[in-house]
C-alpha cells in the first residue's frame, strides 16, 4: 500500500513538472512579470487541496490495505444519497468536463499540452489540477498581451 502511494505521488509530481516544463516560457524571462495575487490564491488553494486530498487518500489506503484501488475508491464514494449526488458530480466534472475544458480552452489560449491537467488530476486532485490550469491560464493571458504589445511596437 505504501508503494502504491509513492507510485501515484511520483506520477503527480511528474505530471505537474511536465506542465511547467512544456509551458516554461510563461515562467522565465520578463514577458509575464511577477506572480499576480490571483495566481498566489490559486497556488495556495491548489496546494491546500492537494494536502487535504492526500491526507484522506493516505488514510483510505491504510484502512483498506491491499483492497485499496480506484475501483474500490469509486464504489466507496457511493455510500448514501448525499454522497451519491456529490460523487456523480465529481466523476462527471473530473472525467468529462475537465478534459474538455482544459484541452479546448487551453489550446485556444496557447497553452502547451493542455491535456496534462486532466492527467495531473488522476494523480493529484481535481481542485489542484483546476487551480494549476487557472494559474497557467492567468499567466498565458499576460504572456499573450506582452507578445501582442511587443509585436505592435516592433
Amino acid at each position: 500500500m505504501t508503494t502504491q502511494l509513492l507510485y501515484y505521488g511520483a506520477l503527480g509530481v511528474v505530471t505537474t513538472v511536465v506542465a511547467f516544463v512544456f509551458n516554461r516560457r510563461l515562467f522565465v524571462g520578463g514577458a509575464v512579470g511577477r506572480v499576480s495575487l490571483l495566481e498566489i490564491v490559486l497556488y495556495v488553494v491548489g496546494l491546500a487541496s492537494l494536502g487535504l486530498g492526500w491526507y484522506f487518500n493516505v488514510r483510505y489506503t491504510h484502512l483498506y490495505g491491499p483492497k485499496a484501488s480506484y475501483v474500490n475508491y469509486t464504489k466507496s464514494l457511493f455510500s448514501n444519497w448525499a454522497s451519491d449526488s456529490a460523487a456523480q458530480d465529481y466523476i462527471i466534472v473530473n472525467l468529462v468536463l475537465l478534459p474538455l475544458w482544459t484541452i479546448v480552452d487551453g489550446r485556444r489560449r496557447g497553452l502547451k499540452i493542455p491535456w496534462i491537467f486532466f492527467v495531473m488530476s488522476l494523480f493529484t486532485s481535481l481542485a489542484f489540477s483546476m487551480a494549476m490550469f487557472l494559474a497557467f491560464v492567468e499567466r498565458q493571458i499576460r504572456y499573450n498581451r506582452a507578445e501582442a504589445s511587443a509585436s505592435s511596437t516592433a
